[in-house]
């Protein structure tokens, strides 16, 4: 089982540029919106990797797990590099698995990390996690991803109340084919 993840290191670049927010909005010709927009595109971004549940910007994660078998299927995706995986041996020690145990596979939408050939997973203490530090997100944002980040912060831009969402909305429908299980 994966426990949700902790940023470590957070996005410093964003899928969606002020520039392209400005002229999405229309506010390409005056400055005082910059940090409102700045903050939507974020907010938007977050909303699309939750909704997703895959990173669209590049940072790094702490993620832990109960067992090595969960390994085959990472929580977190794309999966860039692992920085390193921890755990607490039988004997009660913190151990860092050396990376000659193990390999990262990504196709882009999904990560795991498997064995080697000839190797085998450690024992681990018994009610321990075993710790993943890994860079996760993707510099190729498909255009209807981005295009969702777009209609979700025009929607905060303009509606700057609270307002009811229908039920099924065009990000709904933009993000529909990215979603992760």
């Amino acid at each position: 089982m994966w426990y949700p993840a902790t940023v470590t290191v957070a996005a410093t670049a964003e899928p969606v540029s002020l520039v392209e927010a400005k002229r999405h909005v229309h506010a390409e010709d005056f400055v005082d919106d910059d940090a409102e927009l700045a903050l939507l595109i974020a907010a938007a971004r977050d909303r699309v990797e939750k909704y997703c549940n895959t990173r669209f910007a590049t940072q790094t994660v702490v993620v832990k797990c109960d067992c090595f078998g969960d390994m085959a299927r990472l929580s977190e995706a794309p999966v860039q590099s692992v920085s390193s995986i921890t755990y607490v041996d039988t004997d009660g020690v913190t151990q860092t698995l050396a990376t000659s145990v193990y390999e990262l596979r990504s196709d882009g939408l999904e990560s795991s990390i498997v064995l080697k050939y000839g190797q085998s997973w450690p024992s681990i203490q018994t009610n321990s996690r075993i710790t993943l530090t890994a860079v996760v997100g993707t510099a190729d944002v498909p255009a209807a991803v981005k295009h969702a980040m777009l209609l979700s912060l025009a929607d905060g831009y303009e509606m700057r109340e609270n307002a009811a969402a229908s039920a099924w909305t065009a990000i709904d429908v933009l993000l529909s084919n990215f979603r992760r299980g």
